[in-house]
């Protein structure tokens, strides 16, 4: 407002010459009356400095200037006249350069005058009750100047200089002292408060962490212009402890407030990619750790990086040539007065014979050579840790050994751990009411308002004496690393191309319809045909050249758990296992006369002097095997090659012929003592070998040599002799679950695969343990399978891959086996968890066939 112009400070001196350019109605001011009070106040509070600026501007030929003490002269009698005129006159106009428009700008200013008016003379009347800035009222002021300004009287058109009086020495020391000084607190010494520091103004709230107690809330402090609050910059306040605390949890910290601060959003690597080619500025941003976030540094933290690169002083303002300040050195400065008056004692003057003893005592060891005089100092390290005394020589002693340091503190062990490490009432009775050894912390946390709130420690004693007892009783040893090259323990294997040939590829497909899981694949004895056994219940036999079907049986049992061609090469014939059941069958179309009669006259001897059905176990002679019958199917089954059928309790899962082809032995886990079964096919014979199960049976298999029979339950892989009917060894696996099993054809090693990804390589002339374990799959094992003639052997696993190793045995019981991996097979996929499920080796040439969970059934070749 115009008023306001017109009183300003002299710290504005361009305003205030606005406001004098123009006076209205003859004054020079249009509203002087209180508001010259004011100006009378700030005139005390003014330094000389800015008489001067002033006394310099006018100097420089402005009229239109008007300093404080100018307008200090305004007597009594003027305002009250100008009080009375003050409701007719027009608000003083602003300065402006264009006189032309001053007549237009008189004329929108009317309108705002009177709403002006009013409000300035509230203010007025503010400034006059609240008195000076300095503790004086403006009747002070009044009384120490007021006959100089009843004297002068102001002139427009007089310049500021012309009506500047000098001040004596007097006033100008009553003007000073009026500056300086501040008006005492009448409250002192009286019954009010001193002071209100320690009232709080905040509002009381219930606290939600003591029942019962109140906290104050305080409204929200925003740091402004010069604030040194840290909580700007970095609002998480979870300290210096690893961020990756936090990966498991929706937020990364809390603020002051104890509030959660939630993860930010983070784009992946591309994102970082393009905003670091596109955006210019992410070259100048930065990661912060603690807010996970980047953040773009400023001009001034930019420039404390180059300095920092040029190994220059992080500092802009410091000056490295800056010369020394001698404090006690120089004219003047010497210390001259002595530290103590007391007069010198006597035995400053008189020897003294215990200082010659030992002056005598050092001389005699250095003449002895005890004591070396001008010995050179060991020299400290030039860098060294501040905070270790690794410097420090340790004890002269070929033993010495440090003692364990401890472990530094956790967070759960602060005075004030976040939320979710304190314990809730049913985790602290739990706490309480453990034995000492079973709690995981000796201590329950506690949260405290502030350092100072927290009690001393009690178990501290107790902890200290156990520390010292650990470090007195406890054994430390010395151990001595051996100087090993670790060259030197990795063996020396040949290379796969010196060992070949050795599958590497798929040349035929062998597709299922509607892709049928395949549980079981076998090649025949002479490399002509493939069988495969389907979930559908399907029993398929392939040419192994070309990948045709030529001949199927289905058996309408459920899912064809496994199949198996007999190893003797005169005959034809193929054992399939479905539920409750065994199948004996023949492809006789395919096969030559001469085979396929032999075929018949093996299977049929038996049929010659019985009936249709021959039921075992009707005499005395073999006890619980009453329930296994041998039925001759229909005439129409046995054109189409199915020769006999074997009812057996449980569903059989595995089927292992031996050499000769007349006995083949078939496992069921879930029939209790009759799992395990031998049957004899000349005879249609059946008989349980085992009146007590030793396990829950997994695998057996036919010694190719001796009449020996293994027998593999979860664990343990046992050996038997038939013809003595003992038992020879137990071998111990060392894997949870045994899965399958296979014999090498010289018979004195044997192999297992495992559930739990384990391969595992028996030599059963050396130990009971495996001489090697194996583990490359990263799934469940499901078949391990020997080649018949050649020095290979594979694995299939669920993660949809077959291992081929090759494995040379030699007839030197000195030297070990030689295994050497050669090949990872990839092809089949991985169908709900289940990769490759059975494996079959081609005979005579190195390849093999793998059945999956995918319906397909896959020739690899070399």
């Amino acid at each position: 407002m115009a008023p306001r112009n017109a009183t300003a400070s002299s710290s504005k001196p361009a305003s205030r010459s606005a406001s004098t350019s123009k006076p209205v109605n003859g004054n020079a001011i249009g509203r002087p009356g209180p508001s010259t009070l004011k100006n009378k106040k700030r005139a005390v509070q003014e330094v000389e400095e800015d008489e001067d600026d002033e006394d310099d501007f006018a100097s420089a030929g402005s009229g239109m200037d008007m300093s404080d003490d100018e307008e200090l002269e305004l007597g009594d009698g003027d305002e009250e006249d100008q009080e009375e005129d003050g409701e007719d006159e027009e608000p003083f106009p602003e300065f402006d350069s264009e006189i032309e428009d001053e007549d237009e700008d008189e004329a929108a200013q009317e309108g705002d005058s009177e709403s002006e008016d009013s409000s300035q003379a509230e203010d007025e009347e503010d400034d006059e009750e609240s008195g000076s800035e300095s503790g004086y009222n403006s009747s002070d002021i009044e009384a120490m100047y007021g006959e100089e300004n009843d004297n002068d009287e102001y002139s427009p058109l007089t310049s500021p200089s012309s009506s500047h009086k000098e001040l004596s020495t007097d006033e100008k020391l009553s003007k000073l002292i009026a500056k300086n000084s501040i008006k005492p607190d009448e409250s002192l010494g009286t019954d009010a408060k001193i002071s209100r520091a320690k009232e709080g103004v905040g509002r009381l709230v219930p606290s939600k962490l003591v029942e019962g107690g109140y906290k104050r809330e305080y409204e929200d402090y925003e740091a402004g212009y010069g604030s040194e609050s840290s909580t700007e910059d970095n609002p998480n306040t979870v300290g210096n402890i690893p961020m990756e605390w936090y990966d498991d949890l929706p937020h990364i910290g809390y603020d002051v407030n104890g509030r959660k601060i939630f993860r930010p959003a983070q784009g992946d690597e591309l994102d970082k990619f393009l905003s670091n080619t596109e955006d210019p500025a992410a070259w100048t941003s930065a990661e912060d750790r603690l807010l996970q976030q980047s953040v773009q540094l400023s001009d001034k933290e930019l420039d404390i990086i180059r300095r920092l690169e040029r190994a220059e002083n992080p500092d802009a303002d410091f000056d490295p040539y800056q010369p020394t300040i001698e404090w006690f050195t120089g004219e003047g400065n010497e210390r001259v007065m002595p530290l103590s008056a007391a007069p010198e004692p006597k035995r400053r003057f008189v020897p003294s014979k215990w200082e010659h003893k030992k002056i005598m005592k050092i001389v005699k060891a250095i003449r002895e050579g005890r004591i070396i005089p001008n010995k050179p100092s060991a020299t400290k390290p030039t860098v060294y840790q501040i905070w270790s005394d690794s410097d420090q020589p340790n004890l002269e002693h070929a033993m010495y050994m440090p003692a364990p340091q401890l472990p530094p503190p956790k967070t759960i062990e602060s005075y004030n751990p976040p939320e979710e490490y304190l314990l809730n009432e049913e985790e602290q009775k739990e706490w309480e009411e453990a034995e000492k050894e079973d709690r995981k912390t000796d201590f329950l946390p506690a949260k405290y308002e502030s350092l100072r709130l927290v009690p001393g420690y009690k178990n501290l004693v107790q902890e200290k004496f156990e520390r010292c007892l650990d470090l007195y009783l406890a054994p430390r040893t010395r151990k001595v690393k051996l100087n090993i090259d670790p060259e030197s323990l990795i063996p020396k294997l040949p290379a796969p191309k010196e060992l070949k040939p050795f599958p590497v590829a798929t040349s035929v497909l062998y597709r299922h319809p509607e892709n049928s899981r395949v549980r079981s694949v076998d090649t025949s004895p002479d490399g002509t045909f493939v069988a495969t056994g389907s979930e559908d219940g399907v029993v398929r036999v392939w040419d192994l050249g070309n990948g045709r079907e030529v001949w199927k049986w289905n058996l309408q049992g459920g899912a064809v758990q496994h199949i198996a061609w007999s190893p003797y090469r005169d005959e034809s014939l193929l054992v399939a296992l479905v539920a409750g059941k065994i199948a004996v069958l023949s492809p006789l179309a395919l096969v030559a006369p001469a085979i396929a009669a032999n075929t018949l006259t093996h299977v049929n001897t038996a049929f010659a002097s019985s009936a249709a059905t021959t039921k075992m176990g009707a005499g005395k002679e073999i006890k619980g095997t009453e329930s296994i019958k041998w039925v001759r199917p229909s005439e129409k089954e046995r054109e189409r090659g199915v020769l006999v059928f074997v009812e057996v309790p449980g569903t059989p899962k595995q089927v292992s012929w031996h050499r000769k082809g007349d006995y083949f032995a078939t496992v069921a886990s879930d029939a209790s003592n009759k799992s395990v079964l031998i049957h004899q096919l000349s005879k249609h014979a059946t008989q349980s070998p085992f009146k007590k199960l030793p396990g829950q049976v997994q695998k057996v298999i036919f010694h190719p040599s001796k009449p020996h029979f293994f027998v593999a339950t979860q664990r343990y892989i046992r050996q038997y002799d038939l013809s003595s009917q003992t038992l020879v060894k137990t071998l111990q696996s060392g894997v949870k679950w045994i899965s399958s099993l296979d014999l090498h054809n010289k018979g004195d090693n044997l192999i297992i695969g495992s559930y739990d990804k384990k391969l595992a390589w028996f030599d059963l002339d050396l130990s009971n343990k495996p001489y090697k374990t194996l583990r490359y799959h990263t799934k469940a094992l499901r078949s391990v399978v020997y080649h018949p003639t050649l020095p290979l052997f594979a694995s299939a696993s669920d993660d949809g891959t077959i291992h081929i190793f090759h494995c040379t045995i030699y007839q030197d019981l000195m030297q070990n086996p030689l295994i050497v991996p050669l090949k990872i097979l990839r092809g089949h996929k991985v169908t709900d968890g289940i990769g490759v499920l059975d494996l079959s080796w081609v005979s005579g040439k190195p390849w093999l066939v793998s059945s999956g969970s995918d319906g397909e059934v896959r020739l690899w070749c070399s």
